[in-house]
């Protein structure tokens, strides 16, 4: 575990040292940005301030009014927009800001610019608008300069920005509507380099001025005094307002929702609006509805339509970004960005997190988990940062999770896939397929190497096998033993068992090891009860086909021995080594002396579940071991002796206590219909004719 912990933290590391890499290339700015659009969507909505804004569009029905009601071409006189300002005062509103340039004179004449400048004057505050262009871009009108801000610590902000500041072009308006502006705003926006506005400067540099944006003159025009203004690292406080910038000086935008968001009404109904009150008619639209509000002038119909993209949006008119800059300065809501190093912690911290889950990931349907829950980690992240106001990059941090769980997977098959592989190649040839599948699944429950486990321990052996040997020919011979050990070793195997090694004819299998079976003794005693079933369904066919009447003896023992992959580095097999191992390959020979075909231990007998019967057969004393061994006989359901159970027992409780007479001719009335009853007749028989010197029940054993 900690070697894959290891493994898990290198990994994830590394994956992360890529991620920042595309990061710092820009390879991941297209993720980012569509990573943005769905917190972008998902947080828009309206804020308090956002009904105290209102659009005024110069939009396709404004125009076709003016043409059909008062034969008006565009451009439209000047004197039109007076209306609009005289409905403002009469409204109440704060501020009126022009999202549009009057940077020649009217074509009405110079009486119209006098008109709009006198109504500038008389219903102000009005913001108009110029533009700062890099050179070839714009020129210079009039020598006009628009309004200087003062802002406190500005010289140092602007020495020691990134930022480059360029000589600038620009574009003023006419000098009689600008000496009656309030005061002169920049309206020129740059987008990100996939042409969406997501930031958008409070000011930008003239002559090293700031020069305010449109949303900035309009807020600080509506304030009845000067407003003390100060830039601090990467913060501006506009009075008792801050605003976060970034490097640049530019903000990010919090944006409302999609196009119409903020009440837009059309520029006729609001001039329609001023006529009828002047006229002391019922107006169109309500001047209660202005009141303390925010306008911006700006054009939407076609032609005129001045497009931006937004991340939820692609078009969206320009006025409406320049209200939605000032309904975050007023909301208190510009986003930040957030700090570099919380970007690159989260990215160390999910990228290995995701390398390590996935490295302990054992199958398919647990990876897949891995992806499910670990690649939206990242954008969760995202989402609760723009919640707290900051823009948190998930692109880097998704990248490093993605790439952690790819390298994950391709690492676990290079080094988990081999394991698996390599399990299945040395367990095929003495475990079952489902038995592989399950370690294969789960190879932390194999242990290479040895341990001490209680095993049920299996040995068979044919009777006779060297004269069969030596009477067929090689290759029927082999045939022969391939068509029975195949039969037996599928019962074996089918049953949980794990075959051991082949020894000629003899077969050596055990239970409870690679797998924890605890019927493990049961699973035992079933498989040998039908490995002679079957055998006794194949011997016709084997006497028909080889001339070979097949018997197999079977002995099982229960006990501790040591198990695993024994051997050289080079060569090994999974096989058992111990006493109980020993023990089991007796009492495959003790049935040579009772003509029984099954014969297993007493340690083996006490584990067997209720419905497998037995009947003891003796004590018995084997080659190599001091103390006697209680054998036991299993006897299949249809196995006739069954109801000889009782008598047999009584008959061996005389013979142990040393009845050998009475025994005698209990075991005799049951010869005939038992070959172990008749076996200890004959055994009786010749202790009551050579009595022993010492008596202990024990039968012993000359030979293995």
């Amino acid at each position: 575990m900690i070697k894959k912990g290891c493994t898990g933290l290198t990994l994830g590391l590394i994956v992360c040292a890529m991620a920042f890499f595309l990061w710092q290339q820009g390879a991941l700015t297209g993720f980012e940005h569509a990573a943005w659009q769905w917190r972008v969507a998902h947080f828009a909505q309206p804020a308090a301030a956002t009904s105290r804004l209102r659009i005024i569009a110069l939009d396709q029905k404004s125009l076709d009014w003016g043409r059909k009601e008062n034969n008006l071409s565009w451009p439209w006189p000047r004197e039109a927009y007076a209306t609009l300002l005289a409905f403002c005062k009469r409204a109440g509103v704060r501020v009126v800001a022009f999202d549009m340039l009057f940077s020649e004179p009217s074509v009405h004449g110079v009486g119209d610019d006098q008109a709009l400048a006198l109504a500038m004057r008389e219903n102000g505050p009005v913001v108009l608008s110029c533009t700062l262009a890099p050179p070839g871009q714009g020129q210079a009108e009039n020598g006009s300069a628009p309004s200087v801000l003062t802002i406190s610590g500005f010289s140092q902000w602007l020495a020691g920005s990134r930022a480059p500041v360029l000589p600038q072009s620009v574009t003023m308006p006419v000098p009689e509507l600008a000496a009656s502006s309030a005061m002169l705003a920049n309206i020129s926006t740059r987008p990100d380099p996939d042409g969406v506005f997501r930031r958008a400067p409070l000011f930008v540099t003239l002559a090293g001025q700031p020069v305010p944006s449109l949303a900035l003159a309009a807020y600080l025009a509506s304030l009845p005094g000067p407003v003390p203004l100060s830039l601090g690292k990467k913060h501006l406080q506009v009075g008792e307002l801050g605003v976060p910038l970034d490097e640049t000086g530019q903000s990010i935008l919090n944006f409302r929702g999609a196009s119409g968001t903020v009440t837009t009404i059309s520029l006729a109904a609001v001039v329609q609006s001023e006529l009828q009150l002047a006229a002391g008619e019922i107006p169109v639209i309500d001047p209660a509805e202005f009141k303390d509000t925010y306008v911006f002038l700006g054009m939407t119909a076609p032609g005129l339509y001045d497009l931006r993209a937004i991340p939820i949006d692609g078009v969206y008119p320009g006025v409406e970004i320049h209200a939605t800059m000032l309904d975050n300065l007023l909301s208190q809501d510009f986003l930040r960005d957030s700090p570099v190093w919380l970007a690159v912690f989260l990215t160390l911290f999910f990228g290995v997190l995701a390398a390590m889950i996935i490295l302990f990931c054992r199958n398919a349907w647990q990876s897949s988990l891995a992806f499910v829950l670990l690649l939206p980690l990242p954008f969760v992240a995202g989402f609760i940062a723009y919640g707290k106001g900051l823009w948190l990059p998930v692109a880097v941090q998704a990248t490093a999770v993605l790439l952690a769980l790819i390298s994950g997977v391709v690492f676990n098959f290079a080094t988990e896939g081999r394991k698996k592989r390599y399990i299945k190649r040395a367990f095929s040839q003495y475990l079952h397929p489902t038995v592989i599948d399950q370690l294969v699944a789960n190879p932390e429950r194999l242990r290479l190497g040895g341990e001490k486990r209680e095993l049920s321990i299996f040995f068979s052996d044919l009777a006779g096998f060297t004269g069969m040997s030596e009477r067929l020919e090689p290759e029927r011979l082999t045939l022969l033993l391939n068509e029975y050990l195949s039969a037996m070793t599928d019962i074996i195997l089918a049953s949980g068992g794990t075959i051991d090694k082949y020894e000629g004819d003899a077969i050596i299998a055990f239970w409870n090891a690679p797998l924890s079976q605890a019927d493990h003794a049961g699973r035992a005693v079933q498989a040998a009860l039908r490995c002679q079933e079957r055998l006794a369904e194949l011997r016709p066919d084997f006497k028909a086909r080889f001339g070979c009447d097949l018997f197999m003896r079977i002995g099982i023992n229960t006990g501790p021995v040591v198990v695993g992959n024994l051997g050289s580095s080079q060569r090994f097999d999974y096989s058992i080594l111990g006493d109980n191992a020993n023990v089991a390959a007796r009492l495959e020979g003790v049935n040579k002396e009772f003509d029984t075909q099954i014969l297993i231990s007493e340690s083996c007998c006490r584990q067997l579940p209720a419905g497998i019967t037995v009947r003891e057969i003796a004590r018995v004393g084997v080659v190599g071991r001091k103390e006697p061994i209680t054998v036991f006989e299993p006897l299949a359901p249809g196995d006739a002796r069954r109801t000889l159970r009782d008598r047999f027992a009584a008959a061996l409780a005389l013979y142990y206590q040393g009845e050998v007479a009475k025994a005698r001719e209990a075991f005799q009335d049951m010869g005939a219909d038992d070959v172990v009853a008749g076996r200890y007749a004959a055994r009786c028989r010749e202790m009551l004719a050579n009595p022993p010197l010492a008596w202990d029940g024990v039968w012993r054993m000359n030979s293995k």
